[in-house]
């Protein structure tokens, strides 16, 4: 079981990307100064991507500690 933590390492990486990439899509949006429905359809649809990368990095680390438990 020792393959799970470098790939589980990757995913967690892959999920911690997809997080900054919310972070600074949001930070972009608010400095561009748009309107308050431009805004608020550029936060819900990022609210989507947010969750998913929250989760890959959970089952990322899920599966570093599986790895590590196992192994």
């Amino acid at each position: 079981m020792q393959y799970l933590i470098p790939i589980g390492s990757v995913v967690t990486m892959l999920g911690l990307a997809g997080l900054f990439f919310c972070i600074f899509r949001v930070a972009r949006a608010k400095r561009a100064g748009l309107s308050d429905e431009e805004l608020s359809q550029t936060l819900q649809s990022t609210v989507a991507l947010n969750l998913a990368a929250l989760c890959l990095s959970a089952f990322g680390l899920i599966m570093v500690i599986v790895g590590i438990t196992l192994g």
